[in-house]
């Protein structure tokens, strides 16, 4: 058997996903209080503002909620939290796709329509800048507790299919995985606008 064989794998476990979710969390919080001016202006007229990126990321999330929330209603509890979840190969090729590398996102991706912020950039006031901020901690502390929650759940046995389509079938741990991939993403797109 080849050396690397186990190295490659990658192991998912709810401590380094708190922890990562907690960064964004603190991140996305410094971003609301900046002015209102940066926030609003994209880098160039075809690129979003932060806001409308933490527009899209509500909208992301948003799709998910439901699945979540019924995978661990039907998922068994379990006494002993689980040491980790290896992810399997092809969920791994799509963390990757996601995953910045070094701050750098990789391949730039065309945004599908059904997730595209539809905010109108002439009515972004303060304090529908702040509904947007507000909505993203409620649904970003509701991925936190789901993670939580999971810990005491056997993970192994319900699949939610994801929100690109079947194509993609996740176990929790993979789903939230994608998600936390996918919100460090945005993570970077922000630097790269605050740049």
């Amino acid at each position: 058997m080849p050396k690397n064989k186990h190295m490659a794998a990658l192991v998912l476990t709810s401590e380094n996903q708190i922890q990562r979710l907690n960064h964004i969390l603190n991140t996305v919080k410094k971003h609301q209080t900046l002015d209102l001016t940066t926030l609003k202006t994209p880098p160039n007229p075809q690129a979003w503002n932060i806001v409308e990126v933490i527009a899209h990321l509500n909208i992301a999330y948003g799709k998910y909620v439901e699945k979540i929330n019924d995978a661990l209603a039907k998922s068994a509890d379990i006494e002993k939290e689980s040491e980790g979840f290896k992810a399997r190969r092809w969920q791994k090729f799509v963390f990757e796709g996601q995953r910045p590398k070094n701050g750098v996102r990789k391949m730039k991706m065309k945004t599908m329509k059904r997730f595209e912020p539809l905010l109108d950039k002439t009515e972004l006031t303060e304090e529908k800048i702040d509904e947007v901020f507000d909505e993203f901690f409620d649904l970003h502390n509701h991925f936190k507790q789901s993670i939580l929650k999971s810990r005491n759940k056997d993970v192994t046995k319900i699949k939610i299919t994801s929100a690109i389509g079947p194509i993609v079938k996740f176990y929790l741990p993979e789903a939230f995985e994608f998600l936390l991939c996918h919100l460090e993403r945005h993570m970077v797109q922000i630097d790269e606008i605050l740049a």
